[in-house]
């Protein structure tokens, strides 16, 4: 019976292609807004998660000022600060493997006649924080070499840099103009995808130099504290132990603290947070697309019944029962929605790919779609769902018809 249905209304959309494929087109739009949009920030959210995992679990950031901490780069944010004695409380804490200092900023870099706005990021060069700083950092080096101890007016930048944002391409031993002060490329890293902050786009400098560019002279002020755990320490018990021990030391009370301390799980929960409100954000304004469909099948459905009137009092007379007419006519409507939905399926995957193969060209490895089995098959089902409820309305006007009238027409 469902079989017959399904050829029935196949065979009366069929007869009416052009307008069949008009009123698809707003299910078809709306279905490929969602699908690019969700694949994309399913993608970003796992290869977050992904960097996450392969950078460790052992790691804390330390940054100034209260509220969500948004990494390194995000200091210049808050007038709150970090200094160098908070370095030396952090270190002491119970669980605390090492602590860090780091020095991280916005700087103008200009280089083969171009300028660029880049972050730099300056670390100790002493040999004894050499193996902290390789766990801690996920850049290695593919050419040249590293920062030597008390080394000056020299960085390492990602490959990222090197070779995706100037017209020519760095090589060791260019000079790059880094906020008026010329420094001497010693070593390229290799391509991060992204794990330097911006596209991946990074600049690795001794932490005096750092200093030198971002700070007042004497100024013993940091951007952010990276800290590494020991072996078999409770990484959040650590958290909570480094938070007592700044509150202590800085003299703030509990939940005013002027600095925010979170452990890479945190981060990683802070960011699929964010990420989950923006997916909702994006669906609900591509979802406006999906209404404007619904509208467009539910016009349809009302022309096609009034074009039917005779057909309707036919089937009616030769004993077709209500319920016969009814789901006909929700067939049509949600085969109208399904073939919308399967089309905006297919499309918005490749618009997704489309995205992350620009990305890719930019040297962003972050975006990428991932369309799953459950965001097929729930976009299908959705959009069969907007065409059969769209068309309920038209559905019962047909199947409410009184058969000594429509075939009066």
């Amino acid at each position: 019976m469902i079989l017959d249905y399904l050829v029935l209304s196949s065979r009366n959309l069929l007869k009416r292609k052009l307008r069949s494929w008009l009123t698809m087109l707003g299910i078809f739009v709306g279905i490929a807004a969602v699908v690019s949009l969700i694949s994309l920030s399913q993608g970003l959210q796992n290869a977050i998660n992904e960097e996450f995992s392969t950078i460790g679990i052992n790691r804390i950031l330390v940054t100034p000022g209260g509220g969500i901490n948004m990494g390194p780069f995000a200091s210049g944010m808050t007038t709150d600060k970090l200094y160098e004695d908070d370095v030396d409380v952090v270190a002491k804490v119970s669980g605390v493997d090492v602590a860090l200092g780091g020095i991280t900023s916005f700087a103008s870099v200009i280089f083969d006649g171009k300028t660029a706005n880049v972050p730099v990021m300056g670390l100790t060069t002493e040999s004894k924080y050499e193996k902290a700083i390789q766990r801690l950092s996920p850049f290695e080096v593919d050419r040249g070499r590293k920062i030597n101890e008390n080394e000056l007016g020299k960085v390492m930048v990602t490959a990222e840099l090197a070779y995706d944002s100037f017209d020519r391409k760095i090589k060791l031993g260019d000079k790059l103009n880094i906020n008026g002060r010329e420094f001497e490329v010693i070593g390229i890293l290799q391509r991060s995808g992204g794990q330097g902050g911006v596209s991946g786009k990074l600049i690795r400098m001794a932490k005096d130099d750092a200093k030198s560019l971002f700070l007042q002279s004497g100024s013993n002020e940091i951007s952010s504290i990276f800290v590494l755990t020991s072996e078999g320490a409770n990484v959040e018990d650590t958290v909570e132990k480094i938070k007592k021990a700044l509150r202590k030391h800085r003299g703030v009370k509990e939940n005013e603290e002027d600095f925010t301390v979170q452990s890479a799980q945190q981060m990683i929960k802070t960011l699929n947070q964010i990420l989950d409100i923006v997916r909702i954000v994006l669906v609900g304004i591509a979802g406006i697309s999906l209404v404007v469909g619904g509208i467009g099948i539910m016009n349809t459905m009302y022309t096609s019944v009034t074009e039917r009137r005779r057909e309707i009092g036919i089937m009616k007379s030769v004993g077709a029962r209500n319920s016969n007419i009814l789901t006909i006519f929700l067939i049509e409507s949600g085969l109208l929605g399904t073939i919308g939905g399967l089309i905006g399926i297919l499309f918005g995957f490749l618009i997704g790919k489309l995205a992350e193969a620009i990305a890719l060209s930019y040297g962003v490895t972050t975006l990428r779609a991932d369309i799953s089995v459950t965001l097929f098959f729930g976009s299908l089902l959705f959009s069969f769902v907007v065409g059969s409820l769209s068309g309920t309305l038209p559905a019962l006007q047909a199947a409410k018809l009184n058969p000594v009238e429509a075939l009066r027409i």
